[in-house]
């Protein structure tokens, strides 16, 4: 039996389920690196052949883009794999983008870098954000949205480790010959491999027809859950997996196009210093990476569809209240209400595995969580490129700078309005979709 294989992760009698949290955590908290890939950006510039931070900021754009299109593409695999080997392809590409990176910043080849760290870690990214969180929806079905929560607070939080790592090691590396890029490429690649690997070494699956002691299915359904399973190939014909792909797509756009912009907003409204917007910038990953604990546990309790109404009708009203806070020039307020924001945001993101298995169950939720995250490739081109177009057209035909944003903000309640006439649609899967043979609710 190879190691490697799904057979050999099957857990034994007797093993605790909450070693496997761990193994997931271990996994995201390295690939969620990308969020801090910002630091790098300006070394690049001062390492390559004339790069600029535009052509620098590609790299960021091709990683996020590869993410969702290899979770789409690789799902399935990854449900038949299992997630050990899923976890080691995930290190052997995040690691190995790394390396092509260092390569690519040493030769000064910007392409090279593009498909180091951007295409071949991206697909790392892929696999290695959708196999943990199957893996714990299967062992955790009494608790799916604390489980899910648990490992993708690990990738919001990634930057949180990512970036001072990667500052600290350039500051390390650097000389009078290099800015020290490419040796942090490498020192993290390593770093990152070892707590990769030791992921994927620990984590296990539970045995055919396990469930936790005392926990029946059918006594703990709740409305809009189901015990049937669809296959991946059918979840995505259903109305449900499109109105749940615009509930994700617009719950990412709108907190992905402050998040990006945070540090600048606050700048601009307030007129604080860079330092200061950048640290405002940092406590908000605190609040992007708390929600995703703590409302995707909540949801556990007043169901999915619940939980992304509180979204979408709080956060609707919080973004138009942001430029209010800025008419009375309060920073406190303002930063309650982005905090606010942000920590949904988060949330959705923990919410929506989720949500999926109440769908369609456990069965390939995985595969169906990769083909769902497309529509983070779409938010992460949309949310920024929204708030970047139309606060930079507003300052062009004179609109001072610290009201630049406000038509920004009242079209994110818009897109959230869509996000929740989408989610209000959301009803149980027609069983006509169910695989055959698979439990009813």
């Amino acid at each position: 039996m190879n190691f490697l294989s799904r057979e050999a992760t099957v857990a034994k009698p007797g093993f605790n389920r909450w070693l496997v949290p761990p193994a997931a955590i271990a996994v995201h908290m390295c690939i969620g690196e990308v969020y801090g890939f910002s630091v790098f950006n300006v070394p690049l510039t001062q390492a390559g052949a004339g790069w600029t931070i535009p052509q620098v900021g590609w790299v960021y754009s091709i990683a996020l883009f590869m993410l969702g299109l290899s979770a789409a593409v690789f799902g399935k695999w990854v449900e038949r794999s299992g997630p050990r080997k899923a976890m080691v392809a995930s290190c052997v590409c995040f690691c190995g983008g790394l390396l092509i990176s260092a390569i690519g910043v040493k030769l000064k080849m910007l392409w090279l870098v593009y498909m180091g760290y951007g295409f071949t870690g991206g697909i790392g990214l892929g696999l290695g954000y959708i196999s943990p969180v199957s893996t714990l929806i299967k062992w955790f079905p009494d608790r799916p949205g604390m489980a899910t929560g648990m490992a993708i607070m690990g990738f919001g939080g990634g930057a949180l480790i990512g970036a001072p790592l990667g500052v600290k090691l350039m500051d390390y590396f650097k000389s009078a010959t290099s800015i020290g890029v490419a040796e942090a490429f490498i020192a993290m690649a390593f770093l990152y491999a070892i707590s990769m690997l030791f992921g994927a070494f620990i984590v296990r699956v539970p045995a055919d027809g396990w469930k936790p002691t005392d926990w029946e299915p059918s006594q703990h359904l709740k409305p809009m859950m189901t015990n049937a399973t669809v296959a991946v190939d059918v979840a995505w014909k259903t109305p449900q997996f499109w109105y749940l792909w615009v509930v994700l797509c617009m719950n990412v756009t709108a907190g992905i196009g402050i998040l990006g912009q945070a540090s600048k907003m606050c700048s601009d409204m307030f007129g604080v210093s860079a330092a200061v917007g950048g640290g405002f910038a940092g406590l908000l990953s605190l609040f992007n990476m708390g929600g995703r604990f703590v409302w995707s546990s909540v949801s556990d309790y007043t169901g999915r569809k619940v939980v992304y109404c509180i979204y979408f009708l709080l956060g609707a009203i919080l973004y138009c209240a942001i430029p209010y806070t800025q008419n009375i020039q309060n920073k406190a307020f303002f930063f309650v209400v982005t905090a606010a924001i942000i920590s949904m945001y988060g949330g959705g993101f923990a919410t929506i595995p989720a949500y999926l298995r109440d769908m369609f169950g456990a069965y390939q939720v995985g595969a169906i969580h990769g083909r769902l995250i497309t529509a983070w490739s779409v938010a992460a081109l949309l949310g920024p490129s929204l708030v970047n177009y139309i606060s930079t057209a507003k300052i062009e035909a004179g609109v001072p700078k610290a009201e630049a944003y406000n038509s920004t903000m009242f079209l994110m309640a818009g897109l959230l309005m869509v996000g929740l006439i989408a989610n209000l649609r959301v009803r149980p899967v027609d069983p006509k979709y169910h695989r055959i043979g698979s439990s009813k609710a």
